[in-house]
């Protein structure tokens, strides 16, 4: 199952990121969603930043997943 993941800029850029979130780091392609900056979050999907989001939506968005991984567990 794909799922778009709520992920917080660790370093910054115009086409790429670092990012990290629901224990996992890793480089992300910014091009749909365009320059961020250290701190932004943004949802990532398939390694490649979909929308960015404010703190509240990406907590949001982590709390759901924490339940749907308590379902299937």
């Amino acid at each position: 199952m794909c799922i778009g993941l709520p992920m917080r800029l660790i370093e910054g850029g115009s086409l790429q990121a670092r990012a990290a979130g629901r224990g996992r780091e890793q480089r992300i392609d910014l091009r749909l969603v365009g320059p961020c900056a250290p701190g932004d979050w943004v949802l990532v999907f398939l390694g490649a930043a979909r929308e960015r989001l404010d703190a509240q939506r990406a907590a949001e968005i982590d709390a759901t997943l924490d339940l749907l991984e308590l379902s299937l567990a």
